[in-house]
Formats: structure tokens, sequence, C-alpha cells
């Protein structure tokens, strides 16, 4: 199953809607052509009373391809990096808490996008990859153009002990290490997608 965030709403993508469909939705739609998937997107987009829709089909990698045809799609990475403290790197950003990443430049992979946008917005180098995490699929608009966007996340692991600072032409008002005893004040304060990053790592 692929969950789309529209920012405090979520579409589901399944292709085993007996097992993964929940008790509180408010949407049903299968998947039989674009057409009709793009009118389903539409309803959902403009009633924001709908907080959860499915949309069901044989494959869920065909219902993602048929999806990422109705908007712009964009790639991108980040990371949930932890130092030798144990504390999480978070940045705060337009209002809320949020984890580096950005979008991917050119014939350039995850892991190095990854990579580049930590070190671009909060100021460290000499960080290493752990492992994948998850992708996590949100939407948004911007001036008339619909997109959606996957951002690949990586655990990442940062041996050194300088302090992070902020990217500031990328609105990022501060990068600062958090423990973890303070992570339900981040996750209460973030984007459901962030949420999502923080449980998959086991947080």
């Amino acid at each position: 199953m692929y969950k789309v965030f529209f920012k405090d709403r979520t579409l589901f993508l399944t292709d085993k809607l007996e097992q993964d469909l929940s008790q509180n939705f408010d949407a049903l739609h299968k998947y039989t052509s674009h057409h009709e998937l793009q009118i389903f997107i539409n309803t959902f987009e403009n009633n924001t009373s709908l907080k959860e829709a499915y949309v069901y089909g044989r494959r869920k990698e065909v219902l993602l391809n048929a999806l990422k045809k109705c908007y712009r799609f964009i790639t991108a990475a980040g990371g949930l990096v932890i130092n030798p403290n144990n504390e999480f790197l978070v940045i705060h950003r337009l209002g809320v808490y949020d984890l580096p990443k950005g979008k991917c430049e050119k014939d350039e992979s995850y892991r190095k996008t990854a990579l580049r946008e930590v070190e671009e917005e909060c100021g460290i180098t000499d960080l290493v990859i752990r492992h994948p995490l998850l992708s996590t699929f949100h939407t948004y608009e911007q001036k008339g153009v619909h997109y959606l966007k996957e951002t690949a996340w990586f655990f990442m692991d940062y041996f050194g002990f300088d302090e992070p600072s902020p990217q500031t032409e990328e609105n990022i008002v501060s990068a600062t290490w958090v423990k973890k005893e303070a992570i339900n004040e981040i996750l209460n304060h973030t984007y459901p997608s962030i949420r999502e990053v923080f449980a998959k790592a086991g947080y």
C-alpha cells in the first residue's frame, strides 16, 4: 500500500483492499481509466471534508504510476540523522519542524541527493548513510501547478561534534540536535510524512 498525503489528509493506493481498508474511510475508487481517476482526485482535492480515500486495483505500482500522470511528478531525498550523543538533526521551516531534504538534480541518485541536501541545509559534512528508510509521497500546489513529490529517506550517522547551521535562504529558521526524549514534541508539530519517517526508524 502507498500513502499519499494531501496536507493532513491521506489517499491510499492498494491492491489488497480487504486487508488495508480502514473503518473510517470517506471515499473509495476502483481504478479503471486515467480520466475517471483524475475526476476522483479532483473531487478529493477540492472536498476537504474527505479525510481518507482509497484507490484500489490489481497492482499498487500501476496505481502509483497512474497517479503520477495526474500531477507534475518530482523526486527528492532527505535524511534522518543521528549523532554520537543519540540526538536527531531537526530543522524548523515555515512554522513547523521538518527534516532536511530537497529535490534531486538531473541524473542524481537518491543517496547523493540526500547527502547533499543535509549538508547544504544544515552545514555539516562527513555523513554516512546507514540504510534506506522509506519513500513518502505528498501533493502541493505552486503557481497554479499541482505537484506530486516522492521523497526517499535515509537513516544517516554523523560522527562529528559540530553544531549545525541553517540554510536561511531556504527559509530554514533553525537546525538543531534534539534528544530522543523530546521527539514527541517534534512529532506533534510536523508533517504527517515526517511522522512516517520517524515511525519507520522505530520512534
